[in-house]
């Protein structure tokens, strides 16, 4: 009978625990800092404070209590008579339709013009790119006219759809920008080996390159929301003869009249009219955050 010899089983030796780290007190210049943006933070969110407030109360406490944007007691019904008098509901959906319309035209044409800047190589690429930057600077008070002109020669004039494509033709250069820095700081790699599977110049866009393009698909469409939801100029001259097609920021004007303001009411369709904006951004913050870090770190 063999006797087989066992080696002695040493225990791993443990690992002395780190130091707990000394917490660093907070220095005056930091303690004034935050102090500072603390204030700056309030100052820029008194307005909206004071109309979500003024929102809810009624016309003597209103004119009565001042800057105070505290209710003595909360009067929800200004949202419903807000909600009924003005058409909001009317008003909504259209802004919800242009705004939903906006995005997904502005989203496709400045991919795919980002990609083609970033990735495709042409004659005249950097007068392309110089022309693109010098509309930038063009105000729309002085573009409004001829575009104004065009929609009517094309039979477009007093209908959404004009709206639509006015306000995605505006955001264009911005996104296409946005969207040629992000494609840029993409490794090639994945084209090349895309190329060597097959797969053509629009396929490797549809395929791999857009997929990969999700966070800038919501800085882009974030911002494109944002300017479609609360634009003013243009729902105002492309709907004066159709009142029944105004958005949401033209027909909080019902509340102005000649003689008098409702400004209670005036007040509540401003919170609604934020309102979905704010819990958008709110959605899609994380997203915004990492495609516009990686749009400026090109």
């Amino acid at each position: 009978m063999s006797s087989v010899a066992t080696m002695p089983v040493t225990e791993p030796a443990t690992k002395p625990a780190p130091a707990p780290r000394r917490r660093r007190r907070p220095s005056l210049a930091m303690i004034m800092t935050h102090a500072v943006l603390l204030v700056c933070g309030l100052a820029w969110m008194y307005p909206f404070l004071w109309t979500l407030g003024s929102s809810l109360k009624d016309t003597d406490e209103f004119f009565g209590r001042g800057l105070n944007p505290l209710p003595s007691q909360l009067l929800w019904s200004n949202y419903q008579q807000a909600w009924a008098e003005a058409s909001f509901g009317t008003y909504f959906v259209n802004t919800l339709l242009i705004t939903l319309g906006t995005c997904a035209a502005t989203l496709v044409v400045t991919a795919m013009a980002g990609y083609v800047l970033a990735r495709a190589p042409f004659p005249g690429r950097s007068l392309c790119l110089f022309l693109i930057s010098a509309t930038l600077f063009l105000p729309h008070g002085y573009t409004i006219i001829p575009i104004f002109d065009l929609m009517d020669r094309l039979g477009l004039l007093n209908s959404l759809f004009s709206i639509i494509i006015v306000q995605a033709a505006g955001g264009v250069v911005f996104g296409t920008f946005l969207f040629m820095g992000y494609f840029q700081t993409i490794d090639k790699e994945l084209e090349d080996a895309a190329r060597v599977d097959g797969a053509g110049f629009h396929q490797t866009f549809w395929r791999i390159m857009l997929p990969l393009s999700g966070p800038m698909l919501a800085t882009v469409g974030l911002f494109t929301a944002i300017s479609a939801w609360n634009s003013y100029f243009i729902p105002l001259v492309f709907t004066l003869a159709r009142p029944e097609q105004r958005t949401l920021s033209v027909g909080m004007y019902a509340f102005i009249g000649e003689n008098s303001t409702q400004w209670t009411l005036l007040c509540a369709g401003s919170v609604i009219t934020l309102v979905p904006i704010i819990v958008l951004f709110v959605l899609l913050q994380r997203f915004f955050v990492n495609g516009l870090a990686g749009a400026i770190k090109a």
